[in-house]
């Protein structure tokens, strides 16, 4: 009896110190309720995040441009004829003077001999995509008061003030225009090579490039070379100064090497056959 009165006065005691049981102080034990669901967005977790029915939950993605039934962008504004084809325009990627430049300095160029889309290519730090309408490279005027190099580089679009300030070192520049399967083998030589396959054809450039490369003011391939001479003298009377002669320079030969037309690569001839595991090269019978 003694045990259980003092066990009677431990819990009245304990029940005046503690507060009243009121609903403000409930709370249950702890862990005793679990969330069934992850708590996540405005559905708490129930529809993963994909929204509320519909094809959002079903993957069913719309096509590109498909507006849920509204007239789409493309049919809201009327038709500019200036995009006509403009998924079929021939791309040039920019490669400024300062970065040619920079290769030069570098030793990932050697200018003793002349520059075409395979010899930036092969740099490492150039790539074309022809499968992306890129037909070659533009040569941009960015850096052209610093650029000193005496060259013979042969590229696909170059401005007035760019072949100025080639001309104005001594060197050359010429524009020329390759077709997608001529671009694919310059891109990467060795793999073309390897194929064992005789190098092809460069085709002529289509009706809309004839103008541009047929131009002596561009110095197109396919220009007068009378007509070249004359605009480089005309240039530089423009720019003001003086042009040098590429007939009193030791390096006459490397400055003058020009491709033919339809050839791809410097000293080798259509129809040839490169063998880089005996390294010979199979040229054709000539009768």
């Amino acid at each position: 009896m003694a045990h259980l009165r003092e066990s009677t006065d431990k819990a009245l005691k304990l029940l005046r110190t503690l507060p009243r049981v009121q609903i403000g102080n409930l709370r249950p034990n702890p862990n005793s309720k679990q969330n069934d669901k992850r708590g996540r967005a405005q559905h708490g977790g129930d529809k993963h995040g994909a929204g509320n029915k519909g094809s959002g939950q079903r993957q069913n993605f719309m096509r590109l441009g498909y507006e849920t039934g509204n007239q789409p962008f493309y049919l809201r504004f009327p038709y500019e004829p200036y995009y006509k084809g403009h998924h079929m325009r021939r791309e040039y990627p920019p490669i400024s003077m300062l970065q040619l430049q920079v290769l030069i300095d570098t030793n990932r160029i050697d200018i003793s001999q002349p520059i075409d889309i395979a010899t930036l290519c092969n740099s490492g730090l150039m790539t074309l995509k022809p499968a992306e309408l890129q037909y070659g490279f533009q040569l941009t005027d960015e850096g052209l008061d610093n650029f000193k190099a005496k060259i013979n580089i042969e590229v696909q679009h170059a401005s007035e003030a760019v072949i100025a300030a080639v001309e104005r070192n001594g060197g050359v520049i010429r524009t020329a225009y390759y077709d997608p399967r001529s671009l694919h083998i310059l891109s990467n030589p060795k793999k073309w090579f390897e194929k064992g396959v005789p190098i092809p054809l460069r085709m002529l450039p289509p009706q809309d490039a004839v103008e541009y490369y047929t131009d002596a003011r561009n110095r197109g391939y396919l220009a007068n070379p009378e007509e070249i001479s004359k605009e480089r003298l005309v240039l530089a009377q423009k720019y003001g100064y003086e042009l040098p002669r590429i007939e009193d320079d030791p390096n006459y030969e490397m400055l003058t090497a020009a491709k033919d037309p339809r050839q791809l690569f410097h000293g080798l001839e259509p129809g040839w056959l490169i063998n880089l595991v005996d390294k010979t090269i199979v040229k054709l019978k000539t009768t």
